[in-house]
């Protein structure tokens, strides 16, 4: 059918068009203005949602207003987002930093801002990603700097450089891997990958069919690139998934014959090697070849290493007594009552609902300080990784009851753990503290003795299991030499430890055991190594008492002289009326803040220097039982502490006034980390406390002075980036992994 409508004059429809865009472009602008009115009206009332919204409006109208209204803009997103976290809205608060993101995809501040989020969600791996865009579009951009190396060192941790630099290491488990594929083991799982080093290993040495498992999406994604560097990408399946996760033939199509891995930590057993390779024979390996069977390799399964000795030895430690044991009694006057036991999270993790490691870990040739070994090297267990039934019985095996004779006279701090791994019948690698290795030594430290002091002609007594899959040693006391008992030279096991018949021997002598001591434990209280360290110096916790006497001795003078003055000018007044003023006002008392992190006893302190009003900012239930009990124990009136956070409607603003009318006179802050790096948001955290001080307020510390030193260090080398292809003999792995290198350690 025709079109019967009449054709437009030529021209005609441009001038309307025109009209119409001059129009639209009116009325366009007059939106963008009013709410650019709003958008400042409503930020000004802090109403940070809708402002948000109204520039949300205004940049998509009017995009070429984005470099005039940038700043504002950053800063509307910033308060709505915090609001947002406050009321646990997630989804809403990553919504907007998408929105911000496509209108400001260039934008490293939005970047760095929209990371710290995704950090405190705890998700490290795509914080990292928004840090890392962030520097590169600002390299000398501090802030996110600072934040991708805090959390590159979360998702690429320090070991791996060390491991990746060990050249022995290397050689050795690349000639265990040789052999094995030359004796017919072609294909090959290698489970916990990281960079893939172990994978590339096999298929150099001609193995058929290589698969690797990494969980670590960031490292997984290393190894991706990694493996396509080198040119093996075609050889060598990755897999970004756990092991136990991974089916046949969903993952990987048939059963391998060569089981490769070093997940192993300092004590072993840490990273899940036992779990891993129990799901590995039940569903991934071939079967193992039995004692005098012959044949191909191929048609069996094994495991690289083949097996472990566990050794240990008990050590004298200062530095390890100084961060796991509170060994004094009295801080700057403060008296610790026997009724709280301190402990760090490596003993409490004995009797821990949740599986946390039951040891920390120590290269115990560069203690600070070194240590004294007060026993010969002992063996704890071997393992044989190539036989299930072994495995499987490790996790519920009754604990081994071990003895060893004391060869030093010494301060018992701790037993120190390392082991030898046998790649195969030829290849082994040690991780002990006389060797040069990449491995750090597991450390049990010793709590609990009523006397650590041991001698030659004692024994050191413990129990040894795998409770978990993790290596646990507990029960360690001390069997003195006077009691006698009958033992090896080196050291025995409980079905050794006495012959039969001496039951009654054995008793008395467990009766006598330093295990226990005579007042009742109330509570205990779990401190982080680096707090129960701070807890043990003395000279710091006597430095902020003079300090703060200081403070609060003049600044009672000072109210004293008011309060004289203000009762003179009542006395004369109460004459001139003929009244009797003969009542006295209580004073009011000086307040202090401790928002120092962790576990303090700065309040307690300062609330033994006059009348003051201690709050502590402890969030612990546990700390703040602790602190309560050491205030009756120092016959502290309890109404006298309070915890701060119970005041504080939001705990993410802890700086404001103690009460409407009131300012503080001392507030602690904490400047340094445990790491030594400055404490992030220190500078805005001291100009907020500024103003909540009273007239001759302090803020503790005070000042800082910082001292810096330049050095020579090949161990910093080595623990911050792989140095070259010599150390990876020959494959292509350092450019790739120091994107993640430690510029801060």
């Amino acid at each position: 059918m025709p079109n019967l409508r009449p054709r437009p004059r030529r021209g005609a429809g441009r001038v309307a068009r025109a009209a119409g865009r001059g129009a639209g472009a009116a009325g366009r602008d007059e939106l963008v203005s009013r709410s650019l009115q709003s958008a400042e009206h409503c930020l000004g009332a802090q109403d940070f949602g809708t402002a948000y919204a109204h520039y949300l409006l205004v940049l998509s109208l009017a995009p070429e207003l984005k470099d005039d209204v940038k700043e504002t803009f950053q800063y509307t997103l910033f308060r709505w987002a915090e609001e947002l976290d406050a009321l646990s809205r997630t989804q809403d608060l990553l919504g907007c930093y998408e929105q911000a993101l496509e209108l400001f995809p260039h934008d490293e501040v939005i970047c760095n801002s929209m990371g710290e989020h995704l950090f405190r969600m705890g998700f490290r791996d795509e914080a990292a990603g928004y840090f890392r865009k962030a520097v590169k579009l600002n390299p000398d951009f501090s802030d996110a700097k600072e934040n991708f190396y805090r959390v590159a060192n979360w998702l690429v941790e320090r070991w791996h450089f060390i491991m990746l630099n060990d050249t022995r290491r290397n050689t050795i488990y690349n000639a265990a891997i040789q052999k094995a594929v030359c004796l017919g083991s072609k294909s090959i799982l290698d489970i916990g990958a990281g960079t893939g080093i172990l994978s590339m290993f096999a298929k150099k040495a001609g193995a058929h069919l290589v698969y690797a498992c990494e969980l670590s999406k960031t490292m997984y994604e290393l190894a991706c690139d990694i493996v396509a560097a080198n040119e093996m990408e075609a050889g060598i399946k990755l897999l970004h998934m756990k092991s136990l996760d991974i089916e046949i033939p969903k993952h990987i199509p048939e059963r391998v014959s060569l089981v490769v891995t070093e997940t192993v930590d300092a004590g072993l057993f840490g990273e899940g090697i036992l779990e891993s390779l129990i799901h590995a024979w039940e569903h991934l390996l071939l079967q193992p070849k039995t004692k005098g069977e012959n044949g191909n390799c191929e048609k069996y399964g094994k495991v690289i290493p083949a097996s472990a000795v566990i050794f240990g030895m008990a050590v004298e430690c200062a530095e390890i007594r100084r961060h796991h044991r509170v060994g004094i009694k009295d801080i700057a006057g403060i008296c610790l009552p026997t009724s709280v036991k301190f402990q760090s999270p490596a003993y409490s993790s004995i009797d821990a609902e949740e599986t946390i490691e039951p040891y920390t870990t120590e290269k115990m040739s560069r203690v600070p300080g070194g240590y004294l070994a007060l026993t010969e090297c002992f063996e704890i267990m071997t393992v044989d990784f190539n036989n299930l039934q072994e495995l499987k019985s490790l996790a519920t095996k009754k604990p081994d009851k071990i003895g060893i004779p004391v060869i030093k006279e010494g301060i018992l701090d701790a037993i120190v753990v390392w082991f030898v791994l046998q790649l195969d019948d030829e290849h082994s690698l040690s991780t002990s503290p006389s060797e040069e290795t990449c491995w750090e030594q597991a450390v049990y430290p010793v709590h609990d003795l009523a006397d650590y002091w041991i001698k030659p002609g004692d024994q050191v007594m413990m129990e040894v299991s795998c409770q978990d899959y993790y290596l646990r040693i507990q029960s360690i006391s001390v069997f003195n030499s006077e009691h006698e008992m009958d033992v090896g030279k080196s050291f025995t096991k409980n079905k050794d430890l006495l012959p039969l018949g001496n039951e009654a021997e054995l008793c008395s002598a467990l009766a006598n055991l330093q295990t226990s001591k005579p007042d009742a434990v109330e509570q205990t209280c779990v401190l982080e190594s680096t707090e129960v360290a701070l807890l043990n110096n003395i000279p710091y916790h006597e430095g902020f008492k003079m300090a703060m006497k200081k403070v609060l001795s003049s600044l009672t003078l000072e109210k004293l002289g008011q309060a004289m003055d203000t009762q003179c000018q009542n006395n004369e007044m109460s004459c001139e009326s003929g009244q009797n003023n003969s009542e006295q006002s209580v004073p009011e008392p000086l307040y202090v803040l401790d928002v120092s992190e962790g576990f303090s006893i700065l309040p307690i302190i300062a609330g033994t220097l006059g009348q003051v009003k201690p709050y502590s900012s402890v969030e612990k239930d546990q700390h703040r039982m602790t602190l309560d009990l050491i205030s009756e124990a120092n016959h502290f009136p309890k109404e006298t502490l309070e915890f701060w956070l119970r005041h504080v409607e939001d705990e993410s603003a802890v700086l404001q006034r103690p009460k409407s009318d009131k300012l503080w006179s001392i507030i602690i802050l904490d400047v340094i980390e445990p790491s030594g790096l400055i404490q992030q948001e220190i500078m805005e955290k001291a100009a907020i406390s500024r103003c909540l001080l009273q007239s001759g307020g302090k803020i503790f510390p005070q000042y800082v002075l910082m001292f810096g030193l330049l050095v020579e260090s090949q161990t910093l080398v080595e623990e911050s980036a792989v140095q070259g292809t010599e150390r990876t003999l020959g494959f292509n792995i350092a450019p790739f992994i120091n994107q993640f290198q430690l510029i801060l350690s």
